[in-house]
């Protein structure tokens, strides 16, 4: 039995979110980076060059 999955993510990359706040491509990937490392802190495990949706809604305020 082959099991399928949504091809839907809970990411957003890095230009996803320069659109998302009108900032340059480089700008966008120290966002993801500062929030990614605070994800660390608090032990989650994260993906370079991606944010979890929810997470930069939440910390955006969006």
């Amino acid at each position: 039995m082959k099991t399928t999955y949504k091809k839907t993510t809970n990411f957003l990359t890095a230009e996803e979110v320069a659109v998302i706040l009108g900032v340059s491509l480089s700008t966008a990937y120290r966002i993801i980076k500062r929030l990614n490392e605070e994800l660390k802190a608090q032990g989650f495990i994260t993906v370079a060059g991606k944010i979890s949706k929810r997470y930069f809604e939440q910390k955006v305020a969006l």
